[in-house]
């Protein structure tokens, strides 16, 4: 419910604080007044697109700020939680319009932008009116309507689930299919490569491993003949068989050398040990450096080929394996596709029927509520004296959607055997404003919990009993709830709960425009004047107190 509203040098208007309550609140006052104003700050504020200038001449800014009470579970408390705002039981807007153009908005004292008020407003007001684009005469909005009127939310909800596990299945399938058809178009080069990576079968590290058993093979190949040499050197032909000879003719000559040999004889045989020692290592080595020329030429071209199959792949030599296995992977998915597309057009086939009957229940759904729709408002138009005008929803097919394949849209016939058209091509000012009532009555009870309804002059061109039909109708909309309407209809502004009179005032070259809340005597001359004009006589205060006593 809209609690207050405040306006700062906005327009004509100076300064205003007003306070609304719950019920019928009506405005009225004369052409020109400036009840206008009050609804393009009221929309300013919500972060609707209105006017282009706002601030009233030489104010810097324009301000305007509007508290609403938020009952528990409205949903603008969802759209709060959403954007990351505060939520309470009180909802404070402020925004700010600079001489400029500049627009800064703020939510519960958070910045917030033109996008998150408007979202918000959404489910605070809702605006009635011969030029309301937003509301009923906005066919883009007339299903939410139907629908929200039909109580058909579970249908919803399946239908959405079964469009969207549709888009799935047709994703899967579109995606397998573009894969297999890349496959193919390279079939031929897959078969040769993965033979030819089979063939090979190169194993991670096996590249550095052949390179280092190669490079041992080259250098033993350099070294082994010198080591042969010093294997001769050292063997019984070369330093081993000196020392052995010399050894014995120490031995021979030891005994007449009255010990002065038993030393060099020592260390003699201490040298062979160590010679002895020598060899043998030397003689492993060789054993070790012994190779098979094949082996180095087997070696060489297996680690040629490895690097060779690394390069023409443009992968890294120990990449060769795993990247052998991705294409087996995608040679074994061509192979294999063919089975997969078919699994997967049966899932497309069993998704589609999901959502045609998800779809087609929607439709009938829709199609029973259309008819008690335009039963229910038929029945209003009758005392709005339109019984001769017909309603009707209108049904047809559209493109698939994830709430089905109906376009619905309001049309009305003013006159019996007239063609029917869209609302708000059809009806004059009057009508429409009728027809607009007569609709928003059917729907009341299915829709619009917690929202402000504002109607602008809906009862424009009517008159006598049709007028005091709309305005009963619009106290009964407001039984438990909140209407504004903004009327120049007698009979609507005496059945008000709450009355105010919009007034423009001149103070010197000053022109502003004012609210003043009207107590019961103001409001009979008030009611009086509307029906008399400037001159207010006695009979049109008579009249006005028997409109307001009902």
């Amino acid at each position: 419910m809209l609690r207050a509203l405040e306006i700062r040098d906005m327009l004509i208007i100076d300064r205003l604080d007003l306070s609304f309550q719950p019920g019928l609140n009506v405005l009225t006052g004369e052409t020109g007044a400036g009840k206008s104003i009050l609804l393009d700050s009221l929309g300013f504020v919500l972060g609707w697109r209105g006017r282009a200038e706002l601030v009233r001449s030489g104010a810097e800014q324009g301000e305007v700020t509007a508290v609403f009470d938020l009952a528990p579970g409205h949903a603008a408390r969802e759209v709060l939680d959403e954007a990351g705002l505060p939520v309470s039981d009180e909802l404070i807007l402020r925004r700010v319009n600079t001489a400029d153009g500049r627009k800064t908005g703020w939510i519960n004292d958070r910045r917030a932008s033109g996008e998150v008020l408007r979202r918000l407003s959404e489910t605070l007001v809702e605006l009635h009116g011969q030029h309301d684009d937003r509301g009923l005469l906005n066919p883009s909005g007339h299903r939410a309507i139907l629908d929200t009127f039909a109580g058909i939310d579970p249908a919803i909800d399946t239908a959405r689930a079964a469009w969207a596990a549709r888009r799935a299945a047709r994703k899967r399938l579109a995606e397998a299919q573009a894969a297999l058809d890349a496959v193919r178009a390279e079939e031929d080069f897959l078969r040769h490569a993965v033979a030819e990576l089979d063939k090979l079968s190169p194993e991670p590290g096996e590249e550095a491993e052949l390179d280092k058993r190669r490079r041992g093979m080259q250098a033993a190949e350099r070294i082994r003949d010198d080591i042969a040499r010093a294997s001769e050197a050292l063997g019984y032909d070369g330093a081993e068989g000196a020392m052995a000879g010399a050894l014995r003719w120490l031995e021979g000559a030891a005994d007449k050398a009255e010990g002065r040999l038993d030393a060099a004889m020592a260390a003699l045989a201490r040298a062979m040990a160590e010679l002895d020692e020598a060899s043998r290592e030397v003689a492993d080595c060789l054993d070790a450096l012994e190779f098979n020329p094949h082996e180095l030429e087997a070696a060489e071209e297996r680690l040629f080929a490895i690097r060779g199959l690394a390069r023409k792949h443009q992968v890294a030599p120990d990449e060769l394996a795993e990247f052998a296995a991705t294409l087996s992977g995608r040679l074994q998915a061509l192979d294999r596709g063919a089975d997969e597309l078919s699994a997967l057009t049966a899932a497309v086939a069993e998704a589609d029927a999901a959502y045609d009957a998800a779809a087609a229940a929607l439709t009938e759904a829709r199609r029973a509520a259309a008819g008690r729709l335009d039963t229910a408002v038929a029945a209003e138009l009758a005392p709005l004296k339109m019984e001769r005008a017909v309603f009707r929803t209108e049904i047809t097919t559209a493109d698939p959607g994830p709430e089905g394949r109906d376009a619905v849209a309001f049309t009305v016939a003013t006159n019996p055997g007239a063609p029917a058209g869209a609302l708000n091509k059809i009806a004059s000012g009057g009508e429409l404003s009728r027809f607009l009532l007569a609709l928003k009555v059917s729907l009341a009870e299915e829709r619009n919990l917690g929202v402000t309804m504002i109607f602008d002059e809906i009862d424009r061109g009517v008159g006598g009993a049709t007028a005091a039909a709309v305005g009963r109708r619009l106290r009964s909309l407001a039984s438990g709830g909140q209407v504004l309407v903004v009327t120049h209809s007698p009979q609507v502004a005496a059945l008000g709960a709450h009355h105010w009179r919009v007034e423009k005032r001149v103070e010197g070259e000053m022109t502003t425009s004012t609210v003043v809340p009207l107590d019961p005597a103001s409001r009979e001359g008030e009611i009086a004047r509307m029906l008399a004009g400037d001159i207010v006589t006695d009979e049109a205060r008579a009249a006005a107190r028997a409109l307001l006593e009902g």
